[in-house]
């Protein structure tokens, strides 16, 4: 109480804390209990009110609304699931009991013991026998008609946003689900769940600038992962055929409504196939998961209805380039070519950059926003693609593919590369590259390079942004809406 000595509460605070000082000097400290013997939860009395009618039941939650009347009230409590009235008298659970519950805030939460009836509007509430304080609210919770609108303070107090807009839950709950179908629906395939490390001793297997730590017993530079390929492909090659991890990843880059320096990453691995067999279960998957948590794969985003049921389009990069921009990067031989087109189209590019870097280029400017509807994207060009398989009739292009649903990009594939000799020489490229500054390339991975020395077959890799796919399946504009406690600045001391 000393460090508390100096604070300065508003008046309601105020009044807040000497109520709970009233009931502490009474006996009544409502945090010296320690559990409530909760049996019912609101959409159960609601959903089958036949059953519990005329039942004594008991409930617990936050007090969100009085209507004190007398020697009669009402009072509305949310527990996990939703709202129940509950009706309290002074005849039924005593003068005290009915006094302190006069005294209550909105924002308390309590645990209402009582039968189970119907009001004469025909509203489903508690009749209360017994009423108990578990929990003091000090502060006062944003009041009821204009709610709690800042979007920067609802993302900073996510508790008191679930509190206040109740339907922020229903994200979160679709969130789990989510993550439920999909589990659901790797292992009907027979794929297996793993778990790899989070710390890295290289940051690879994605071009993202990593996040620097240190070991303090080994003396070491160590790095958060930010992806999670590299361990999984070194179990393909110790025989597990089908394996999957989703896992939070870590990349140390900017803030938008599409990023957030960790975010959840689904990735999978199986063994004898390749892009066009990740395409499949891709489009599956998300038609799976869609259905399994809405109903439907028809997705109402906005004034934009996603259609995840019909087939989903496939362009390679130079088809979707051409498409979108007129340009035909077939008809471009050189990399000179390459920057003469970009020069005229003013599209930037940097010195290091090569024809196939200039390709992505113009694909980022014309093409990705173009993409609404479901699209594969697949023949991306090798200096893009450190990880993936050359084209056995192109090798300047890769197997390849990226998902794109509403202009952004929902997932990545690649025929694995497995050619231990390739790996190095394009790991080597990229060192070169870190070496002249490029914060996002990859290191050389000597143990995953001796791990393709020891042989691995043919395989499909894909890897989704979980995130993104919420956000797909919530209607959600901003990542920050379906992260429960996203990556903020801190305020100011």
């Amino acid at each position: 109480m000393a460090q508390e000595q100096n604070i300065s509460y508003s008046e309601q605070e105020q009044i807040r804390r000497e109520k709970l000082a009233a009931l502490r000097e009474n006996g009544q400290d409502p945090y010296l209990l320690t559990k409530a013997d909760v049996d019912a939860k609101s959409s159960q009395i609601r959903n089958d009110y036949d059953a519990y009618e005329g039942k004594t039941v008991t409930l617990a939650g936050r007090i969100m609304a009085r209507n004190i009347m007398g020697k009669a009230s009402f009072a509305r409590l949310l527990d996990t699931d939703g709202t129940m009235q509950f009706y309290i008298r002074r005849d039924d659970v005593g003068e005290d009991v009915y006094a302190g519950f006069k005294k209550m805030d909105i924002g308390d939460v309590v645990c209402v013991k009582g039968k189970v009836f119907k009001t004469k509007t025909g509203e489903i509430s508690i009749h209360t026998e017994e009423l108990t304080l578990l929990a003091k609210c000090l502060k006062p919770l944003p009041e009821k008609f204009h709610g709690l609108t800042d979007m920067d303070l609802r993302y900073r107090q996510r508790y008191l946003d679930m509190v206040v807009n109740p339907e922020v839950r229903d994200t979160f709950r679709k969130r789990s689900q989510i993550i439920s179908a999909i589990r659901t629906f790797l292992e009907s395939r027979g794929f297996m769940e793993v778990e790899t490390p989070v710390l890295h001793t290289q940051a690879g297997g994605a071009a993202a600038r990593p996040f620097i730590t240190h070991h303090n017993t080994l003396d070491i530079d160590m790095y958060l992962r930010i992806a999670l390929e590299l361990h999984l492909k070194r179990l393909i090659v110790g025989g597990f055929d089908r394996v999957y991890e989703i896992g939070r990843v870590f990349r140390n880059e900017g803030m938008d409504t599409k990023h957030n320096p960790e975010f959840t990453m689904l990735e999978l691995y199986q063994a004898f196939t390749d892009f066009h067999g990740m395409m499949d279960i891709t489009e599956d998957m998300f038609r799976y998961v869609a259905r399994a948590v809405n109903g439907t794969a028809i997705v109402q985003y906005g004034d934009v209805t996603i259609d995840l049921e019909k087939p989903f389009e496939r362009l390679s990069m130079v088809e979707a380039v051409k498409k979108y921009s007129g340009v035909d990067f077939d008809e471009i031989h050189t990399l000179d070519e390459a920057r003469a087109i970009a020069d005229e189209r003013k599209i930037h590019y940097e010195k290091r950059h090569q024809k196939g870097d200039i390709l992505n280029l113009f694909f980022d400017e014309y093409v990705e926003e173009n993409l609404v509807q479901p699209t594969f994207i697949y023949g991306h060009p090798v200096e893009i693609s450190p990880l993936a398989k050359k084209m056995p009739e192109n090798p300047a292009y890769t197997e390849r593919f990226e998902v794109f649903i509403l202009g952004r990009e929902h997932g990545n594939a690649f025929s694995e590369l497995n050619d231990p000799i390739d790996q190095r020489q394009r790991f080597e490229a990229q060192a070169a590259l870190k070496a002249q500054g490029d914060e996002e390339a990859q290191g050389v991975d000597e143990d995953f390079l001796n791990a393709l020395e020891i042989g691995m077959p043919p395989t499909g890799g894909l890897g989704v942004g979980v995130d993104r796919l919420v956000m797909l399946l919530t209607a959600a504009p901003s990542i920050r809406d379906v992260l429960l406690f996203p990556t903020m600045k801190p305020i100011d001391s």
